[in-house]
């Protein structure tokens, strides 16, 4: 069941996070100073605006009502021993069978509607087969995790925009934009049980690279001296390049892969790259299995 919550910070009711707060925390200046900040207000365009429910997203303290007004959810599905995983507003919870799923869905509906005074929303919220239902950005298939396939998706093109044709941007600056952007996600995604979605993307980004290279030559003359400068045959350049193949197709290709293998993205244009040593080995996978 991926359940989830109707406008779920406007809807936290000032009263009842402190009030549960007050059963924790006995310094009335604490619980003074947290209502304050929850009834501060929001500013837009130089005017203030009230909030008498609600708290507003981004703010330092929205974590904590969340989960003061959620703990009850959590404290209600574990009295029921159901699996569920839960940060913040968002929240799936795993059983064993669809009319289960549905029955249990029923009834937490009417628990968090009826008990926390939230509203479900129908439209979002739906039963389904774990590995159809994404919790943020991860899925599970088969019992493990895995990065979802929206998840996957975006980074592919993600790292479309990060490496366009045509730029006149050089390479080293490019690596170094991926990098920033690869080291991140792929730290954040590093609990998928399937590496092979991480070296997905890295081979996926080396290609683009390659095929930027090949674009470069301008000439099938200038590419075929540059793959025979850089070590491949002449019977294996004159194959590949005088096919009259497009450049997306020669990146691919065994004599192009030859002359920029994964090493040659690590020693020539890795080591360019020395603000940070670990960015510069993300192309090696066991290389950033062992950074991280």
């Amino acid at each position: 069941m991926d359940i989830d919550l109707s406008k779920f910070f406007d809807r936290i009711d000032h009263d009842r996070v402190v009030g549960r707060l007050g059963f924790k925390i006995q310094d009335k200046r604490v619980l003074r100073l947290i209502g304050e900040i929850l009834r501060s207000g929001t500013m837009k365009d130089g005017l203030v605006s009230p909030t008498t429910e609600g708290s507003v997203q981004g703010s330092p303290l929205s974590p904590l009502p969340s989960n003061v007004v959620l703990d009850e959810l959590d404290k209600e599905l574990e009295s029921r021993g159901l699996e569920f995983c839960r940060f913040a507003d968002d929240c799936n919870i795993f059983v064993k069978s669809q009319a289960a799923a549905e029955r249990v869905m029923i009834s937490i509906t009417k628990f968090i509607e009826k008990k926390l005074k939230l509203v479900v929303n129908q439209a979002k919220s739906k039963v389904a087969q774990s590995r159809f239902v994404k919790f943020l950005g991860m899925t599970i298939v088969a019992a493990t995790i895995a990065i979802s396939a929206k998840s996957m998706q975006r980074a592919m093109e993600r790292v479309k925009e990060l490496t366009p044709r045509g730029t006149s941007v050089a390479i080293e600056r490019t690596m170094e934009r991926i990098n920033l952007w690869y080291v991140g996600w792929a730290n954040y995604y590093s609990m998928t049980q399937y590496p092979a979605q991480l070296a997905t993307i890295e081979a996926h980004v080396r290609r683009r690279l390659r095929s930027r290279i090949v674009g470069e030559q301008k000439r099938k003359s200038h590419l075929a001296k540059k793959l025979l400068a850089r070590g491949v045959s002449k019977r294996q350049v004159y194959n590949t390049v005088y096919k009259n193949r497009a450049r997306w197709y020669l990146s691919h290709t065994n004599a192009v892969e030859k002359a920029f293998p994964n090493s040659w993205f690590i020693k020539t244009v890795g080591q360019k790259i020395k603000s940070d040593q670990a960015l510069a080995h993300w192309f090696d996978v066991k290389s950033w299995i062992k950074i991280t």
